[in-house]
């Protein structure tokens, strides 16, 4: 019975929890209802209010746009009308100009109309008198016309010829004075300093006792330089100077050239001349190639070919009469076009054609054809242009005058060669007698070098050992001496002195 009463109570206890847990439950619950529905409620309240923030920033913006809106829609239709009243303005006022033109257009055509029927009145009128005069004078307009017009020369035919004897005087004497002018007011702005080209060079030693070196044991170095060169080294009593003579510039410049590196160096003996001269030989090509860029450069033709410029550089070591071809093809270059601004030519082709019409010359020594030639077939090669060719290949009148920058080329060229002291026909002659007579050596077969020593009254005759024996060398030397003899003319006697030399070298390893 206890533990019934026990379990009841137990249970009436649990039931009694039960049922205030759940009132706990419930109290709970409907105070956290309480709080999310307060939250929300809140929530909402934001919401509405920022919605309704939202909407009155919306209503003023568009209010704004819709004001601005209408502002640019009333400037629009303003400017719109102030438009359509200038159109309208315009339009009167062009009526008002048709109107007026047609009205002058009608008046015009009644003044034509005038016209016309005066004119055919006048023609009546002078066909009326000219039927007139050709009846009382019995004769037509035309053999009163050649009447008329014999009298009138007949009076007048002596005035008119001392009028035209008179206007061609005048004119001739006032064309001859502007074209003095101008050459002299061209040569007078260009002043080329011209160097004479001679046969010699003078060379300052160090010292006396060089020359003693120089010369070396039995004469061997001199004749060694002497062969290798093709100049004559003379030393004689000056003291400290040696003079180089030749008429090759170019080998004047490469014994000069050796010479000075052998004494700086001190070693002068034959083996060393031998290799200071092909060294030479070999810088002299540079300096033919600097010499040409520096032409170019100073006249201001920079568009040549590198071999084109090596061409004119060559120049430097070439004379005519005397004078320096590369000097004279600057001087003519810059007269050219000296002249073509004077007389509205064109200068930059009197300018290029000046300084290239003798290019020719530096390869006519190994090329048939007169240089005029030559040099139109060089320049061609290297695409020049027409014009330039056309304009120097006239400068000794060989071809007909193409342009007036022919003309102005040919004119400069002989400006530059006929002033004083500029050529020496003389000088020019005799270097052609020394070319010919190393020309007639040379034609020899076995003949390695041949050079014209002494101002000619000697020639240096160097063959092949291998080729010419001793006996064949003497009938050889007695050939080239009557071929000289029946070639050529010359005062006094021609030495040929016949050199066979065989080196024989071995290596001892």
């Amino acid at each position: 019975m206890t533990q019934l009463n026990t379990i009841l109570a137990t249970m009436v206890a649990a039931g009694i929890g039960a049922f205030l847990g759940y009132f706990a439950r419930q109290s709970i619950a409907k105070r956290d209802y309480a709080t999310i529905e307060s939250k929300i409620q809140k929530r909402i309240e934001k919401y509405k209010k920022e919605a309704k923030d939202i909407t009155s920033q919306a209503k003023e913006k568009s209010a704004k746009i819709i004001d601005s809106a209408r502002r640019e829609v009333d400037s629009r239709n303003r400017e719109l009308l102030k438009r359509e009243k200038i159109l309208l303005k315009r339009e009167n006022i062009l009526d008002e100009k048709i109107s007026v033109f047609e009205k002058s257009k009608t008046e015009f055509g009644e003044k034509v109309q005038r016209l016309k029927r005066i004119k055919e009145n006048l023609e009546n009128l002078e066909r009326e008198a000219q039927a007139r005069i050709e009846e009382i004078s019995g004769l037509s307009e035309k053999e009163a016309k050649e009447e008329l017009f014999k009298n009138l020369q007949k009076e007048y035919n002596k005035e008119i010829l001392e009028k035209i004897k008179k206007l061609e005087t005048e004119g001739y004497e006032k064309f001859e004075q502007k074209a003095k002018e101008i050459l002299a007011a061209t040569i007078q702005k260009l002043a080329v300093s011209q160097a004479q080209e001679i046969t010699t060079t003078t060379l300052a030693l160090p010292s006396e006792d060089i020359k003693g070196r120089i010369i070396g044991k039995d004469g061997r170095n001199i004749r060694t330089l002497e062969k290798l060169t093709g100049v004559e080294i003379i030393i004689d009593e000056t003291p400290e100077l040696l003079v180089i003579s030749g008429f090759d510039p170019i080998r004047r410049h490469i014994a000069k050239i050796a010479l000075e590196k052998l004494m700086e160096d001190g070693r002068i003996q034959p083996a060393r001349i031998e290799e200071q001269v092909k060294k030479v030989e070999s810088e002299i090509q540079n300096q033919i190639k600097k010499a040409g860029e520096q032409a170019a450069y100073e006249v201001g033709v920079l568009d040549l070919d590198p071999k084109l410029m090596r061409l004119l550089g060559r120049l430097k070591f070439r004379t005519s009469y005397g004078q320096n071809v590369l000097l004279h093809s600057i001087e003519v270059a810059l007269l050219a076009r000296a002249l073509a601004y004077e007389i509205e030519a064109d200068p930059k082709i009197a300018l290029k054609a000046g300084l290239l019409h003798d290019i020719g010359k530096s390869v006519d020594h190994q090329i048939e054809g007169s240089h005029v030639d030559i040099g139109i077939k060089i320049l061609e090669k290297f695409e020049v242009e027409k014009e330039v060719i056309t304009a120097m290949k006239s400068h000794h009148e060989e071809y007909p005058y193409g342009s007036l920058e022919s003309i102005l080329v040919q004119t400069a060229d002989a400006i530059s060669s006929s002033r004083p002291g500029a050529r020496k026909d003389t000088l020019e002659n005799y270097l052609k007698r020394l070319g010919e007579l190393e020309e007639i050596a040379l034609s020899f077969p076995g003949v390695t070098k041949a050079w014209a020593l002494h101002a000619g009254r000697e020639i240096r005759v160097f063959v092949k050992p291998e080729e010419i024996d001793d006996l064949s060398a003497k009938k050889l030397a007695k050939e080239i001496a009557n071929k000289i003899q029946t070639e050529l003319r010359y005062p006094g006697e021609i030495k040929v002195t016949l050199i066979r030399e065989r080196r024989i070298v071995e290596y001892a390893r």
